[in-house]
């Protein structure tokens, strides 16, 4: 990942705590990565349409594309655990929310609950600007803490955010009602299955399998767009042992590498986050990361765009008009803090920026290893 979208965890080592806001920032990062991309203007072509890592959409929809959509994905690494070892499972995911604007017919003291109005693309009162976009709400579900030495097969944990909606009045320059930001989302629900399997003495599989369970029997004519809507949208796992520590699937040790060869991860890749050498901790994400993946220290923040390089970007909204800065502005609290962070950014910042380089070794230091 560029600059600014590879942020950083840490899981304790055997016994010690976990830095639970290095874990979020990571998280995070992976969250949003794709969210919006530059110029970051719904009337931008490369706008129209979402793009995420890590969608699950209803199973339905999916079976009509052949599959080419997934509606599940799986995680499996392995765990060394003994008896007072204890496992929490926590998913993470974006639901995205249609903003509608609306148009009174005339303007208003007090918002009615039924109130009537024109849905239109954009709607200017008060000095801004309201446009008709998407936008998307977090959701978590936490699995209650698991003991692998009591583990046996369970139900699996379902989940369900039900279908809402939320009228916000739009206000003029003399406090009157003239239109209405509308915000509505769709019913979506889901389940986590976790399983766990002795492999050898001290070592576990641990496999968590996510599923979008939304009813939706009309799904097979939807649009991907319709599909989206009823969607799990950037869908990640974070797994977090107490009095235990994870295997690497990137360079396990060798006497584990037949078993970690046979953990099988679809939609998913499970890394270890934290400092170097600490595996109490794995983040298991869409987006192939490296373990220990870490912030760029340059970076002032994240610009949402796969595989970013904060330089280029900063730049090229530099270099936007007066006009495309206010849709900026106006279309999403996060484009607004984007384009803020950078117009503020000063030149030692940009320079910054432009390039650096760590972790030079001597070559007689650099060890090869041929790619499993």
């Amino acid at each position: 990942m560029g600059t600014g979208a590879g942020k950083h965890a840490a899981g304790g080592r055997d016994g010690e705590p976990v830095n639970l806001d290095q874990v979020e920032k990571i998280a995070q990062a992976v969250l949003y990565e794709g969210y919006m991309l530059y110029p970051y203007r719904p009337s931008a072509v490369k706008n129209q349409q979402r793009w995420n890592f890590g969608v699950l959409c209803p199973r339905a929809y999916s079976e009509g594309q052949n599959g080419s959509d997934a509606w599940m994905m799986q995680t499996e690494c392995l765990l060394q655990a003994d008896t007072s070892t204890r496992l929490g499972v926590k998913i993470r995911f974006l639901q995205i929310v249609d903003r509608l604007i609306g148009r009174l017919s005339r303007p208003l003291h007090e918002l009615p609950d039924e109130a009537e109005f024109e849905v239109v693309d954009e709607l200017n009162a008060g000095g801004q600007t309201y446009s008709s976009w998407q936008e998307a709400v977090e959701r978590e579900v936490i699995v209650s803490p698991l003991r692998p030495a009591c583990f046996f097969s369970r139900e699996p944990v379902l989940f369900e955010f039900p279908a809402d909606r939320e009228v916000e009045p739009i206000r003029d320059e003399n406090a009157l009602i003239v239109g209405v930001v509308v915000r509505e989302w769709k019913e979506v629900a889901g389940s986590i299955e976790i399983g766990m399997k002795d492999c050898q003495q001290g070592v576990l599989k641990v496999t968590v399998g996510i599923r979008n369970r939304t009813l939706s029997e009309s799904a097979r004519g939807w649009s991907r767009a319709d599909a989206l809507m009823y969607s799990l949208v950037s869908v990640h796992t974070i797994l977090a042992a107490e009095g235990g520590q994870f295997v690497s699937l990137l360079d396990p040790p060798e006497e584990l590498q037949t078993l970690v060869a046979e953990c099988s991860n679809v939609g998913t890749w499970p890394v270890l986050v934290g400092d170097g050498g600490d595996r109490g901790t794995v983040l298991s994400s869409p987006i192939i990361l490296y373990d220990y993946p870490q912030i760029a220290p340059e970076s002032q923040g994240s610009l949402f765009d796969g595989t970013e390089i904060d330089e280029i970007l900063s730049l090229r909204i530099l270099t936007m008009t007066e006009e495309e800065k206010r849709e900026m502005r106006q279309s999403d609290e996060r484009a607004r803090q984007i384009l803020e962070r950078t117009e503020s950014m000063p030149p030692e910042q940009f320079m910054k920026l432009h390039g650096a380089l760590r972790g030079l070794q001597p070559m007689s230091t650099v060890t090869t290893r041929e790619p499993r």
